[in-house]
């Protein structure tokens, strides 16, 4: 046994110190959130003992290194109480430093007022609406067992790390958890362990005013073991200890721990919702230091004796990546091209060549959905990028996801498959991916239909906020998939995704622009894309191009002088097409733009702009979705500004008026207008 290790198991063995420890943690943790002023003080010092052990004896991690592969992973699931990460990241050896606690919760500090990966070293997800981090942590312990399979040889355990989880009341009553913990037991996640802060208490007051079922009952329901602590203030955490000593050796389904916790130990509001949200004020922290033993005039007082206790933790796990370093330098020799397979998927780097598999298409053929397309481009895609994974929210026959290069499912028994039957989880579903992105060394994919994205969009929106390569395949994607009727016929979606922030909102008009979807998404590594494809039929057109979707508005039928742009999106590009050959034919000189992608337009040079859309000729849009948002790119719009009917796809398209002489007639009508001299003609039909 080395010194570290011993001197770890005599620090283990003193409960006398262990208190001391836990209660420095519970100490910086309260200063953190008074000297902000603002925040949550009640978990950080109720799950202070929990936060203890897990640093201190039983993660593997590297705050000089803090993306090391052979890592274990931490989710702070009650993102709120995000005062005790930081302070755990800062006796750990991470880059956060007494003055960065300091600055909690203030512009530009590393400790804002929840875990935002990204921003603070040692941070795996964001975890800011609760439920999302237990979700993640499902996606990084599925990840995990993937990479485990894929990468592993015998004696060299590359891959081997546990996902530790701290959650509360709150997360699990989210219906997103319950989402994913029941996905997490039937994939038998056995290195998935969750510690559940069972302090009764949530901030509406005690917990059984809403909850008060028997959580570790649904928990086995789900196939998970359940454990339980009884007393888990500490100082002695021998209990603790075994439990996760348990867990780390069950590896055939994953673990929740409840440990029972009183909220905001210590202070005088302990125990009450009233020290959930708050910050407890200097006279309570004073007197919890007297009251402990601690000097009240010290702050951010860190004690060499408790301080020794977490560089020995420091010291044991640099040993740890020290002999991980060594064994894939021998893994390298032994299996070259394995190891460079990873590296090349860590950083984040596509296989040589694996765009040239990309498929095209033509006039000559037979019109077909895009989600068709999007099959084919996964046919070829697949095989050529080996991190590629994904899977379907139990719609893989209708969003047409599964194909020969991902024949073989992720099950317990085949943890090199690489695709996910999610169920009918779209909400857990997205939050898993993200865990899965968060992971590093692969790409995910998730598919349903694009009106389920209203339950997806609080995990799509947290993928955008921390920059997660993730791509959505999401189809049936306007009124003209017809008979479902309005529940499932999309209106608002587009525009929900437009407006946020770093994601690229892609929607393909045929086999060319599906490819270069494909292409766009992929190499966008610093957020997520989704692709919205169609149930009915879209004809290749001449003018479309892969490279033209990089740009996301470019010129496909152009004529000299024109009077009038005609601009669509999706399916409806062919309509504008045909439309355009009339008004051409009429004498109305038109241009076409195909319009797959705003974010990317907007990316793009004011001399581009320019040559796509000339000042002074008036620009129509035609899209079968709601018209928001389009007043900032054409003159008029025409859309949907209702919801759906019932019917064939077909007649429902045509009962809305998205025919080729409403266009024509829309169109002559605006080409009119502003000819009669009208520029800042304004219409929406």
């Amino acid at each position: 046994m080395s010194q570290a290790s011993k001197k770890q198991k005599t620090f283990a063995d003193d409960v006398e110190l262990a208190g001391k420890c836990i209660n420095t943690i519970r100490i910086v943790s309260a200063e953190t959130v008074q000297s902000g002023k603002s925040g949550h003080p009640g978990a950080p010092m109720g799950c202070a003992p929990m936060a203890h052990v897990l640093w201190s004896e039983v993660m593997k991690y590297n705050g000089e290194d803090h993306k090391w592969m052979g890592r274990d992973r931490f989710v702070l699931s009650n993102g709120h109480g995000c005062a005790l990460q930081y302070t755990m990241l800062h006796l750990a050896g991470y880059n956060v430093k007494v003055s960065d606690l300091q600055g909690f919760r203030q512009i530009g500090s590393i400790c804002p007022g929840h875990p935002e990966v990204g921003i603070t070293d040692g941070v795996e997800v964001s975890t800011g609406p609760l439920g999302q981090g237990i979700s993640n942590a499902v996606g990084l312990a599925a990840a995990e067992e993937h990479m485990r399979a894929k990468y592993n040889k015998p004696d060299f355990p590359v891959i081997d790390n546990f996902t530790y989880v701290i959650c509360g009341d709150g997360c699990l009553q989210e219906g997103v958890s319950s989402e994913a913990s029941s996905l997490a037991g039937t994939m038998k996640l056995g290195r998935l362990i969750v510690l559940y802060d069972d302090n009764n208490i949530t901030i509406d007051g005690p917990t059984d005013l809403s909850f008060t079922e028997d959580v570790g009952a649904r928990y086995e329901a789900y196939g998970w073991q359940v454990l339980t602590v009884t007393e888990g203030n500490g100082p002695d955490m021998a209990t603790l200890r075994a439990a996760i000593q348990t867990a780390k050796e069950t590896t055939d389904r994953p673990t929740m721990i409840k440990v029972r916790t009183v909220i905001g130990f210590g202070a005088a509001k302990e125990n009450t919702h009233s020290v959930h949200g708050s910050p407890i004020g200097d006279p309570d922290i004073a007197s919890i230091k007297a009251k402990w033993g601690f000097d009240p005039e010290k702050m951010f007082n860190v004690e060499p004796d408790v301080q020794e206790v977490f560089d020995a933790a420091i010291a044991k796990n640099k040993t740890v990546y020290a002999d991980w370093q060594a064994m894939f330098k021998g893994y390298s020799a032994k299996y070259p091209e394995l190891a460079a397979d990873l590296l090349r998927a860590e950083k984040k780097e596509l296989p040589a060549g694996w765009d040239a598999v990309l498929p095209t298409g033509n006039p000559a053929d037979k019109a077909r959905g895009t989600r068709n397309y999007s099959q084919d481009v996964l046919a070829k895609i697949v095989p050529a990028i080996p991190e590629l994974v994904g899977g379907s929210a139990d719609l893989t026959p209708s969003n047409l996801t599964k194909v020969e290069g991902n024949k073989l499912d992720f099950t317990p028994e085949s943890r090199e498959g690489r695709y996910l039957r999610f169920g009918v989880r779209e909400h857990g579903m997205c939050s898993i991916v993200n865990g899965m992105a968060a992971y590093g060394g692969l790409i995910p994919y998730c598919a349903t239909f694009v009106v389920f994205t209203g339950y997806c969009i609080g995990a799509i929106r947290v993928a955008a906020l921390s920059k997660l390569q993730v791509l959505y395949v999401f189809t049936h994607d306007s009124i003209g998939l017809g008979e479902d009727g309005p529940t499932h016929q999309p209106i608002e979606t587009l525009t929900h995704i437009r407006v946020l922030p770093n994601i690229l909102c892609i929607r393909p008009a045929d086999q060319n622009e599906t490819s270069g979807a494909y292409k766009c998404a992929l190499e966008f590594t610093t957020g997520p894309t989704m692709m919205m494809y169609s149930r009915q039929a879209s004809a290749n057109e001449a003018g479309t191009s892969i490279a033209g979707v990089a740009s996301g508005a470019y010129t496909i039928s152009s004529v000299d002088s024109p009077a009038l742009i005609l601009t669509a999106s999706g399916t409806e590009v062919q309509l504008v097409v045909a439309a355009a050959a009339k008004l051409n034919a009429a004498g109305v000189k038109t241009n076409v733009v195909s319009f797959p992608c705003w974010e990317l337009y907007d990316q793009q040079s004011d001399d581009y702009k320019e040559s796509v859309f000339p000042t002074g000729v008036p620009v129509m849009s035609v899209e079968m979705q709601s018209t928001f948002g389009w007043a900032k790119y054409a003159h008029c719009t025409y859309g949907i500004d209702s919801f759906g009917e019932s019917g064939p796809g077909a007649k429902v398209i045509a009962h809305f008026g998205f025919t080729e002489d409403k266009v024509v007639d829309k169109a002559t009508k605006v080409a009119a207008a502003f000819a009669g001299g009208a520029p800042n003609l304004r219409m929406t039909f």
